[in-house]
């Protein structure tokens, strides 16, 4: 076994989520075009998706994670608050990684 080989179950398991994600979006694409107008209850959902899918990233490893994370979470929020997202992004690493190796509150 090398380190490119994988098994059938495996590959099975890719090309089913590869095909369930292209439906998904072609059937969202097909649904939203055939409305001539978007009813206010569909664009309200849909307003709510980008709230609903950081939460659902951000939540867990500030909840079940260590110190280091939660010190990288809030300083990001605060960078966030003034910078673009790449300075966010490096901020909240250096923040992680000074936590981590700095203090020693990590891994």
């Amino acid at each position: 076994m090398n380190a490119f080989s994988i098994n059938s179950g495996t590959a099975m398991l890719i090309v089913v989520a590869a095909i369930a994600t292209y439906l998904t979006r072609v059937g969202g694409y097909v649904l939203m075009s055939s409305m001539k107008r978007i009813p206010p209850r569909v664009e309200s959902a849909l307003n709510a998706v980008p709230a609903a899918v950081l939460t659902t990233l951000v939540a867990p490893p500030f909840v079940y994670g260590g110190w280091d994370i939660k010190i990288a979470m809030a300083v990001a929020l605060v960078v966030g608050l003034r910078f673009p997202g790449l300075t966010i992004l490096v901020i909240g690493w250096a923040a992680v990684m000074a936590a981590r190796y700095g203090f020693d509150l990590g891994i």
